[in-house]
C-alpha cells in the first residue's frame, strides 16, 4: 500500500521578496492534497541584502570575494524559514522541502547557488530537511532548472486538464511546462523561455520605493519608448545564448531603459518581456506536431494584467490564456507545493528532472536529506 506523506515545501523564488510556504499531503507519485499555502515577507533587511548581493554576484569568482556577505545572509535567511516552520506547528512526522535563495545559476559552470543552511535548518527545528534540490540535475549535465514540470504534470492529471497544454509559470525567469499527452511522462517538455518579472521589478525598485508594479497600474500609465523597444528586441535576437534552457536574472539587465522617467521604464519593460514571451511560445509551438490551445498561468507575473493583456497580443488569437486558479488551485503557491512533491520523491528515491525538462543525461534523483 503507498504512504501519505505530509510535506511543507518552501520556496523562495527569484524576486526576493519572501517564501511561499505550503503544506501537502501526497504519496509522492500521482496524487496530492493541499493543507495550507501561506506567505512570509522578508523583512526589510534581509530583502535589501538578497538584492544588494544579487547586483554584485555576475560569475563564480564573485561567490568567493563575497563570501562572508553570502554566509551572513544564508544564516539570516535560514533562521528566518525555521522562524516559518515553528509558527506553522507541524509534527515531527512531517518532511521540509527547503529550496533557499537562489543567488547564482550557471549551468554552463556546474553550479546554481541558493543559499539555505540544510543542515543548520535541522538543528533549529528537529526535522528532516531536503534541500540543494539542484545539484544532482547539474552533476548530471543537465541545467538544474526548471524543475516543477513533474508537479505541473500531476496537477493536470489529478484535475483532468486536457492535453496537449501548456503551463507557463511568470516569476522573476519566465518558464514553460508542455504535457504533450496525458498518462505519458516521456512527453513531458519544459525550458525556461525569458525574463519574467525581474526587469520590471528591478527598475521599479531602483527608481521608486515599491518593490514591483501592483497589477500593471505603473506601466498602464506611461508610454513605450519604441526606439528602446525595437534595439532592445534586435539585441535580445541577435544574444549568444539562444540555446540556454535555464536562465538566472543576472542574464538581463535594465541598463538600456536608463533615462527614462518611472512609468515610461515599466511600459518599455512590459512591452519587451511581453514580446520576448509571446515569441518564445509562438516559436515553440510551431515546432511542435502537437497544437496547443490552453495556457495555464501560474506565478506572481500572472497578476499583471498589462503583461498578461500584451502576451496575449503576441499570440494566435486560437490560443487561451486561462489562470490555473480556474481549478482551485492559487497560482502564487505553484512553486511551493512542487517543492514538498519533490521534497517525498526524494525520500522515495524517485526522479524530480528528466532529459526533456532539464537536458540531464538521465532521469535525476533530487536532493540531499538531514536527518538527527
Amino acid at each position: 500500500m503507498q504512504k501519505n506523506w505530509i510535506s511543507l515545501g518552501l520556496m523562495s523564488g527569484t524576486s526576493g521578496d519572501g517564501v511561499d510556504a505550503s503544506i501537502i499531503r501526497t504519496n509522492g507519485l500521482n496524487q496530492y492534497q493541499t493543507i495550507k499555502d501561506k506567505y512570509y515577507e522578508y523583512g526589510p533587511d534581509i530583502y535589501k541584502d538578497i538584492h544588494n548581493l544579487k547586483e554584485k554576484i555576475h560569475k563564480f569568482d564573485h561567490l568567493k570575494i563575497y563570501k562572508e556577505d553570502i554566509k551572513n545572509l544564508e544564516r539570516k535567511i535560514t533562521i528566518f524559514n525555521a522562524e516559518i516552520i515553528n509558527d506553522l506547528r507541524i509534527d515531527d512526522e512531517t518532511i521540509i522541502g527547503f529550496h533557499g535563495q537562489t543567488i547564482y545559476h550557471n549551468p554552463k559552470e556546474k553550479i546554481s547557488r541558493q543559499l539555505g543552511n540544510g543542515k543548520l535548518l535541522n538543528q533549529l527545528t528537529n526535522k528532516k530537511i531536503i534541500f540543494n534540490f539542484r545539484a544532482n540535475d547539474i552533476i548530471n549535465g543537465g541545467q538544474g532548472a526548471p524543475l516543477t514540470p513533474i508537479f505541473h504534470y500531476l496537477i493536470s492529471e489529478q484535475k483532468k486538464i486536457k492535453s496537449p497544454v501548456c503551463f507557463l509559470n511568470i516569476g522573476g525567469i519566465a518558464n514553460i511546462t508542455i504535457i504533450k499527452e496525458s498518462g505519458n511522462i516521456s512527453k513531458l517538455t519544459s525550458k525556461d523561455i525569458g525574463p519574467g518579472n525581474c526587469l520590471i521589478d528591478a527598475w521599479v525598485r531602483k527608481n521608486s520605493n515599491k518593490k514591483f508594479d501592483k497589477d500593471g497600474i505603473l506601466a498602464s500609465s506611461g508610454i513605450r519608448n519604441e526606439i528602446i523597444f525595437e534595439q532592445a528586441q534586435e539585441l535580445y535576437m541577435n544574444r549568444n545564448n539562444k540555446k540556454k534552457l535555464s536562465f538566472d536574472t543576472n542574464d538581463f539587465d535594465i541598463s538600456f531603459v536608463r533615462g527614462l522617467n518611472l512609468e515610461d521604464g515599466v511600459a518599455t519593460l512590459t512591452d519587451f518581456t511581453a514580446s520576448i514571451i509571446g515569441d518564445e511560445l509562438s516559436l515553440t509551438f510551431q515546432n511542435l506536431k502537437e497544437k496547443i490551445e490552453n495556457i495555464f498561468l501560474c506565478g506572481g507575473g500572472r497578476k499583471n494584467n498589462i503583461l498578461i493583456k500584451k502576451i496575449k497580443e503576441n499570440l494566435s488569437p486560437k490560443i487561451n490564456l486561462k489562470l490555473i486558479d480556474e481549478y482551485n488551485i492559487d497560482g502564487d503557491f505553484i512553486e511551493s507545493q512542487a517543492f514538498a512533491f519533490l521534497a517525498v520523491r526524494t525520500i522515495l528515491k524517485l526522479p524530480i528532472s528528466f532529459p526533456n525538462t532539464t537536458g540531464c543525461k538521465s532521469p535525476s534523483v533530487g536532493g540531499e536529506l538531514v536527518d538527527n
